[in-house]
């Protein structure tokens, strides 16, 4: 059964502990990576066959295959995949920046940015029992607004060395170039260093299992990564008037994901608090994943019962949640009031699944508390920043002098001789 805490009564340390479980995969995902590097296709091929029991004679997925998906899915979950791509493209295109200058060649000096799409970028996607084509369309759509030449995905095949036909359809109406059949860190390891098939991409995006997460640690440097993605996290704060059958029903959305996903409520109303526990044990059994959202809400859920809405929010700022449900009267009033959060859902009729399928913003979130210093995944992620100057010989002479007396500070007088030697005759 889920714990209630009240602020003020246990230690802070209670209130915010935070579990984050890590295996110690490091070297064998090591292993895996120098097979990779070492055996290509090959390589990767011994370990679908190793590790998903699969023996495959291509690596990548046919158009044939891709037109049978769409056929397979059918065309009700078709045209809801398209409506949540649109609504996905819609939000994303607002993220799209440009570059700009300062200054004129006329007058002698410019100063500016480029904006330069990465070239080609990699999609983690997991498959077999956990499929998601959200994740598809939440990775692929904002690196193909961004303008990414190449978009590489790779998804571990299910048994039948098939990859799931809503995987595929996703990725094609999301504008994806290539699909692999391969996951797990050798999939990261042929994103990052190539194969004889698979390209060598320059960011890898999307999250994954242990193995996974610890392959694009070890791989950052050789590529860029978007982030190392722990479990699933939701914070509900909720105020007196909210329904408990409501509240609980969204903190089990996060638990049926993980056993070690987090769900927890913060609330000024003790009522409410002692209802949606009694709630949740109504709600679980009734579950499909039971098993995996009883084993999360035990061991990480929590209620923790504040003095009022204001001190809610501080307790979640200090959380720093994945996924915030501001679920009360007038939530705009209280929007301004949040430092630390991956994605704000507003109102008692937001709940979190709408952002993770079909609103439009993206569900590739910060979590275990970096909410507090970084962001949802977005068309940043996928463009870089190139400055540039411009000085004229006369723009130059003007500032020489100042120059050099900065470089003589940091006592790098080749630094200063470069910008006074042009001043010589």
């Amino acid at each position: 059964m889920i714990k209630i805490l009240k602020m003020g009564e246990v230690p802070k340390e209670e209130i915010f502990a935070r579990d984050n479980p890590t295996a110690n995969v490091s070297d064998a995902v090591a292993s895996i990576i120098a097979e990779v590097r070492a055996g290509g296709d090959k390589a990767l091929r011994d370990c679908t066959e190793r590790f998903d029991g699969v023996k495959l004679d291509s690596l990548s997925v046919s158009r044939e295959e891709i037109d049978e998906a769409y056929k397979t899915v059918g065309p009700a979950f078709l045209a809801v995949l398209q409506e949540a791509a649109e609504n996905i493209r819609a939000f994303h295109k607002k993220q799209v920046r440009e570059g700009f200058r300062i200054g004129d060649a006329e007058d002698g000096k410019v100063t500016g940015q480029k904006i330069t799409p990465i070239e080609r970028v990699g999609l983690y996607v997991p498959g077999g029992t956990a499929a998601y084509p959200s994740t598809v369309l939440m990775d692929a759509i904002p690196a193909k607004i961004a303008g990414c030449k190449t978009i590489v995905m790779v998804t571990p095949p299910a048994k039948d060395g098939k990859v799931n036909p809503a995987i595929l359809a996703a990725a094609d109406v999301a504008g994806v170039d290539r699909i692999f059949k391969v996951g797990g860190a050798q999939a990261i390891a042929a994103l990052a260093y190539g194969t004889e098939s698979v390209p060598k991409v320059d960011k890898i995006v999307g999250p994954g299992n242990a193995f996974v997460a610890e392959a694009k640690k070890q791989v950052f440097g050789v590529v860029s990564i978007d982030m190392i993605a722990g479990p699933s996290e939701i914070l509900v704060v909720a105020d007196a008037s909210c329904n408990p059958v409501f509240v609980a029903a969204d903190l089990l959305s996060q638990a049926e994901h993980d056993r070690n996903a987090s769900a927890v409520l913060v609330t000024d109303s003790a009522a409410l608090a002692a209802a949606v526990q009694d709630e949740l044990e109504r709600q679980i059994p009734l579950l499909p994943r039971k098993e995996i959202a009883r084993t999360s809400i035990d061991k990480n859920g929590k209620i923790i019962v504040t003095d009022d809405l204001k001190q809610a929010i501080e307790v979640s700022n200090e959380i720093a949640p994945e996924h915030l449900e501001l679920s009360v009267e007038n939530p705009f009033d209280y929007l301004d009031l949040v430092k630390n959060a991956g994605s704000v859902f507003l109102g008692k009729y937001c709940p979190e699944a709408l952002g993770d399928y079909f609103a439009g913003p993206n569900h590739t979130l910060p979590t275990g508390g970096t909410a507090r210093f970084s962001s949802p995944l977005s068309v940043d992620d996928f463009v870089k920043k190139t400055q540039f100057v411009y000085y004229t010989e006369d723009a130059l002479s003007k500032v020489s002098d100042k120059i050099a007396l900065f470089a003589g500070k940091e006592g790098l007088d080749a630094h200063a001789r470069s910008v006074t030697v042009r001043g010589k005759k």
